[in-house]
């Protein structure tokens, strides 16, 4: 942070915006209460790929390839201390992804040392996980948010310990060769409330950077993030596009 700020000063304009990535002036969403919901419970759509149902974590390995060692237990995956992002063994694209999560119960730290995370689309575009329940941070680094790019529409964050859901229609980016031919674009239900409506993702997503976009396969794997707090996902399923 910076002179005690809830964002940077120092970092690049983002690409058509007034704003700088984590820009401290940035407005905040208003926050919005969501409407009750029993979380966990439903099975996934009969032509889902279900990558986490509480059991194991077959379907994810290790960033660097290796096993997935985070937690396994009460039906829930959880980040274990020093045990790095994971990411799942299978690429995809298009796609719609359901993914529930829970930010600690116990409350520790402030701003974007609050119950992190994240879920990177195609391994490089960003959604954030972070508690932001009566937490104030940089409106890019919010929870729903295209990290460093979009921040949500609103606040629609639970209480920590509370299960919460993202349903996540995604668009992937198409190359000509090297060369751009469509940016991804994404829209982002955080437990049942628009917070992303169609939203074109700039590039890669990156902590106080701007990037550009590099040609990639239009089948890549899905990854959670280790940010150091003890963060839960459970009933992980997508459907391809």
């Amino acid at each position: 942070m910076s002179d005690g700020k809830l964002g940077y000063e120092d970092t690049p304009k983002i690409p058509g915006s007034e704003y700088r990535v984590h820009d401290p002036e940035r407005p905040r969403p208003p926050v919005v209460q969501p409407g009750a919901a029993t979380l966990g419970e439903g099975e996934a759509p009969s032509d889902a790929v279900v990558l986490f149902d509480g059991t194991d974590l077959d379907e994810w390995e290790s960033q660097e390839g290796g096993p997935a060692e985070w937690k396994v237990e009460e039906n829930y995956m959880e980040v274990a201390p020093r045990a790095g992002s994971i990411r799942t063994k299978k690429g995809f694209g298009d796609c719609q992804l359901h993914i529930e999560w829970a930010a600690p119960a116990e409350v520790s730290g402030e701003s974007q040392g609050r119950g992190n995370s994240g879920i990177f689309l195609m391994g490089r575009y960003e959604i954030q996980v972070l508690d932001c329940y009566e937490n104030p941070t940089y409106a890019d680094g919010m929870a729903g948010a295209v990290y460093g790019q979009h921040p949500p529409l609103v606040n629609a964050s639970r209480k920590p310990g509370q299960w919460q859901s993202y349903d996540i229609l995604w668009t992937a980016p198409r190359f000509d060769g090297e060369d751009l031919e469509k940016p991804a674009r994404v829209t982002v239900l955080h437990n049942g409330v628009l917070v992303q409506h169609d939203t074109e993702v700039l590039g890669p997503t990156a902590h106080k950077e701007v990037l550009d976009y590099e040609a990639h396969s239009q089948e890549e794997p899905l990854g959670l993030q280790d940010h150091g707090d003890p963060v839960r996902f459970r009933n992980i399923w997508y459907r391809p596009l």
